[in-house]
């Protein structure tokens, strides 16, 4: 019965307050790629309204972790209130868990099958080598991406793409050209091409954010961070460990 309350009292224990879109409590994303997020962030919720919030936790005191998420994005009302328009980006350190949580508003541009896609493409594989920042950078990246396609509107430095770790070359690197030209010569075209937003996850190519050059055009947004406003999740994402 101690154990159970003290393992209750540390689940329980409060929420820390929002420093702004991006918050490393756990202190384990560089300067440069915080101010690279954090400009990202800034400039989806200026021109879309919509709150793309990063948080990192050195633990959460043995906390389910999708729950811990929930319960933060309520807390802290990530998006405008009625809106639900705001994406939480969530990485634990001790318990190496993360989770992207999606509000009302996006779950339907962010389902979970795409939430579960960008995780596992562009997250994992750099969380899994401890190498938070450009783990992040890319999740923030390609959420953003799709915020942006949604609305409209461009996104500065958009020749930049999520990285994917290079995996050694083997005797099938061709295929999977082989299988985008398949693809573009017998999908039909009445079809709206909605295939298109994936073509540059898919090749991997351009130039990401952590590889110097982009970040930088970021710069010019104002003081003050904003995103959050009241709004509600669902629980709508996906999340897993690394």
């Amino acid at each position: 019965m101690l154990f159970l309350a003290f393992s209750l009292s540390m689940a329980e224990r409060p929420f820390p307050k929002p420093k702004g879109l991006v918050n490393d409590f756990a202190g384990v994303i560089s300067p440069e790629y915080e101010r690279k997020i954090s400009a990202l962030a800034r400039e989806v919720l200026e021109k879309t309204g919509t709150a793309i919030v990063v948080v990192t936790m050195p633990d959460i005191g043995g906390a389910e972790y999708n729950d811990y998420a929930n319960r933060l994005y309520s807390a802290w009302g990530i998006g405008k209130k009625g809106e639900d328009k705001g994406v939480l980006i969530f990485v634990t350190i001790k318990e190496r868990k993360m989770r992207i949580e999606t509000g009302y508003g996006v779950e339907g541009i962010l389902p979970d099958g795409l939430v579960g896609e960008i995780r596992d493409r562009y997250m994992i594989p750099y969380l899994r080598k401890n190498r938070f920042g450009e783990g992040i950078l890319n999740g923030t990246l390609a959420v953003a991406q799709v915020i942006a396609k949604d609305a409209g509107i461009q996104l500065t430095g958009t020749s930049a793409v999520p990285q994917r770790i290079k995996k050694k070359r083997s005797g099938f690197s061709f295929l999977p050209l082989l299988i985008f030209i398949v693809i573009f010569l017998f999908l039909p075209r009445r079809r709206g091409g909605s295939w298109l937003f994936f073509l540059p996850f898919f090749l991997g190519g351009g130039r990401g954010y952590g590889g110097g050059g982009m970040g930088d055009s970021f710069g010019g947004f104002g003081g003050g961070f904003g995103g959050f406003g009241g709004g509600m999740s669902g629980g709508g994402g996906a999340g897993g460990g690394f």
